[in-house]
């Protein structure tokens, strides 16, 4: 008997030593469920997330753990473990505060620096569709078409043209244009209101099970607002007869029904001599229901519209010459017009504690016209070389992502496994490529065509934590079907590809301490190509491998500081390229980029907020000799930074920067792409719901180069072509006012 109880107190004892789970719901000062909210223990490094319903369980939990629930916009709240904690489910209410670095805990996720951006954007928000990618760290951006033309778009050693290698998506709607009429992955993001950014989920590199096509140099998904607070009305007026005006206004509010209306409208004639005569209107409409216990529903429709006129780019022996001067145009009737209609609906259903189906879908209805001139009279030496890109199509596409997390041994470990599966399909109509005259008379046809292309996919992911690691495996999978109708030829020409590719991952985390994060991300992506190339290659080399890795650290040695610093490299394959402005195809060949990416936040006080990024690569083609073997545009060393201020006597505001080094602009750097340095303000004052402000673009008036292309042209009374720098110039002191009401 004596026995008997020596061991029943030897196993009470063991047991009460294991340990717990501790469960509860966080709720708002508003007494409203809080989904995503970060629960995590600083004792053992373990973490989780609230659900829909604000329920959260957090294994690993012993007495006296430290526990921090943490969101931005809310206090931190910090609780001790007692006995009775792990017997009871708990209640937390979490308050409204202004945002700060310390409302962030460094865990171990995958992409925990996307969460410390956010406080970039809630200090600073965007003013600009523009300033939306600008925020991604190691990201910058260029427009040489009059403001309507997607952007122009650079990160970790390439020149990604308008998307070729980013994934970029908005709730969920991808932004990406395959196979587009201007070039592959074109992402037109002026359809995005930027007073409805509420937070940028991004990711640098092919580490991520979930994001596909365009995923090699990384990826951007835009996380717009579910429901408003306020009422907003704003109106913008400044140089250049530039106008916009925007409006936020709730059509319903209720406990568990939220509906709301925003419009955006945008005029200017720009910078240049000739007027761009832009004008830009943006519809967005968005119904959301949660029962805060289970499930939520989204449905947004928007609606967008563009037209401009453009000056494009200019030859730099011609401003040396004063042919012309640097804003003005060797060919004005460049320009183009663009809409884009989506609806699209999102929904995650709460099966029970451990499961949920998350699950989206959209259709999309797209139309584009560009006129362009890149060489003037190279080839048409007495109409010109003008250029028309054309195209209408619909997309339609759907995914559903199944997740269920379990509790391994003794809670010590939690396993959490995603599943997932979806489509998309592009329907592309009379994809052309012409040569015309004054944006009226076609002269040629070179390309036209119908396309379309579906990408099929799945995916599971999983993440095992234990202790203080986090084990991130993934494999993906990924099917093309490419069809071309080329409508050229007298005779009915049809061409068909298809091709699948798996990409796995594997990515490990180690939490050292509440203040100290490694990591060490790898995997594999593919760079896809445009329809017209799969089928001129018959399917050969269409979908190159790119190979991944990023090694690195996240330190947090007080609340309101966070430093970065990664090493990575990036190796892809042959490509093949579908030039757009040629109706060409041409291959790239193999690459090798490789770099390193710092940066920082602070928190200086309640009232000032500094940020700096840092982000260096050395990219390169791995098949020609050294010296002719530069990748043209691709950013050597960038950066951005900046202090914002708030709550002072009723002003807030910045100072921003941003940093772009001398660069190749062709293979052997004979060429260069001019760097600069620029500086913008804004200041604003606010008094009750009025807020009265000031936006100052490149406040020194630095005269820079917007966008760079070493081209070989010739101009109406040249002889012969030359191969020179063709730029955009870049906006001047430019001011203007705003005030906005909010009610």
């Amino acid at each position: 008997m004596k026995n008997y109880i020596l061991l029943y107190l030897f196993l009470a004892t063991f047991i009460s030593l294991q340990a717990h789970e501790l469960n509860g719901t966080i709720i708002s000062d508003k007494s409203t469920p809080l989904e995503g909210v970060g629960v995590y223990n600083k004792t053992t490094g373990s973490y989780t997330y609230s659900n829909v319903s604000g329920y959260f369980e957090l294994d690993d939990i012993s007495e006296n753990d430290t526990i921090f629930f943490y969101n931005l916009g809310y206090a931190t709240k910090q609780i001790t473990i007692s006995e009775r904690d792990l017997n009871s489910t708990i209640s937390i209410q979490m308050q409204e505060t202004e945002v700060s670095l310390d409302q962030v805990v460094l865990v171990s996720k995958v992409n925990t620096l996307s969460t410390f951006l956010n406080v970039d954007v809630k200090a600073n928000p965007v003013k600009s569709s523009q300033e939306i990618l600008r925020k991604v760290p190691g990201l910058i951006i260029g427009q040489h078409a009059g403001g309507g033309k997607a952007e122009q778009i650079f990160l970790r050693g390439f020149d990604i043209d308008h998307g070729t290698d980013i994934a970029i998506s908005v709730d969920g709607l991808p932004v990406n244009m395959v196979s587009h009429a201007h070039g592959q992955g074109y992402a037109d993001m002026h359809f995005i209101i930027p007073e409805t950014v509420d937070n940028i989920d991004f990711g640098k590199g092919p580490y991520y099970a979930n994001i596909g096509n365009f995923n090699t140099a990384g990826y951007v998904n835009l996380k717009t607002m579910k429901k408003l607070d306020k009422n907003l009305i704003s109106v913008e007026a400044g140089q250049f007869n530039s106008l916009r005006a925007v409006s936020m206004l709730k059509l319903l509010e209720e406990d568990q029904n939220n509906a709301y209306l925003a419009s955006e409208l945008v005029l200017t004639d720009g910078v240049f001599e000739s007027p761009q005569n832009f004008n830009r209107i943006n519809l967005m409409g968005r119904y959301n229901f949660n029962n805060y216990k289970d499930q939520e529903f989204t449905i947004t429709a928007s609606h967008f519209q563009s037209k401009w006129d453009a000056s494009g780019q200019i030859p730099q022996r011609a401003v040396d010459q004063g042919l012309i001067g640097r804003f003005g145009a060797i060919d004005d009737t460049e320009g183009g017009k663009t809409s884009r209609s989506n609806l699209w609906f999102n929904h995650t259903k709460q099966y029970n504690k451990h499961e949920s189906l998350s699950s989206k879908a959209y259709v999309s209805n797209y139309n584009f016209e560009l006129f362009s001139n890149f060489t003037f009279f190279l080839e048409d030496p007495i109409n010109g070389d003008q250029i028309k890109q054309k195209e209408a199509r619909s997309i339609f596409g759907a995914e559903s992502v199944y997740a269920r997390s379990f509790h391994i041994g003794d809670h010590n470990s939690q396993l959490k496994l995603e599943a997932g599966s979806g489509f998309r399909y592009d329907a592309i109509t009379d994809v052309e490529l012409s040569h015309t005259l004054n944006r009226k008379t076609t002269l040629e046809t070179f390309a036209l065509g119908d396309i379309d292309e579906v990408n099929m996919y799945g995916f599971i992911n999983a993440t095992y934590k234990r202790n203080k690691w986090t084990i991130n495996p993934g494999v993906r999978i990924d099917y093309f079907k490419n069809d071309y109708v080329d409508k050229i030829p007298e005779v009915y020409t049809s061409k068909s590809e298809d091709k699948a590719f798996v990409s796995p991952k594997l990515n490990f985390i180690y939490a050292a301490s509440h203040k100290v994060q490694l990591f060490l991300k790898s995997g594999i992506g593919f760079h896809s190509n445009d329809t017209r190339v799969v089928t001129a290659n018959t399917g050969r080399e269409i979908l190159p491998a790119a190979f991944g890795n990023d090694l690195g650290v996240l330190l947090k040695p007080s609340s309101n500081l966070l430093i970065n610093a990664s090493l990575w490299s990036l190796f892809l394959e042959q490509e093949f390229v579908y030039v757009g402005d040629a109706g060409i195809v041409e291959p790239s060949g193999k690459t090798q980029r490789y770099g390193i990416d710092v940066g920082f936040r602070y928190n200086l006080s309640d009232h000032f907020y500094l940020f700096s990024d840092l982000n260096y690569a050395h990219a390169r083609s791995t098949e020609d000799p050294d010296g002719e073997n530069y990748i043209p545009l691709a950013p050597s060393l960038t950066s951005v930074g900046g202090i914002t201020f708030k709550n002072l006597s009723k002003f807030s505001g910045a100072l921003s920067y941003r940093y772009v080094k001398d660069r190749p602009a062709n293979e052997d750097n004979s060429i260069v792409a001019s760097g600069y340095f620029l500086t913008d303000f804004n200041i604003n004052y606010n008094t009750k719901n009025w807020t009265y402000g000031v936006i100052v673009e490149n406040m020194f008036d630095t005269e820079w180069n917007e966008s760079q292309f070493a081209t070989e042209t010739r101009l109406f009374d040249e002889d012969n072509a030359v191969d020179e720098i063709h730029f955009t110039p870049g906006t001047p002191f430019f001011i203007k006012a705003k005030v906005s009401v909010t009610f």
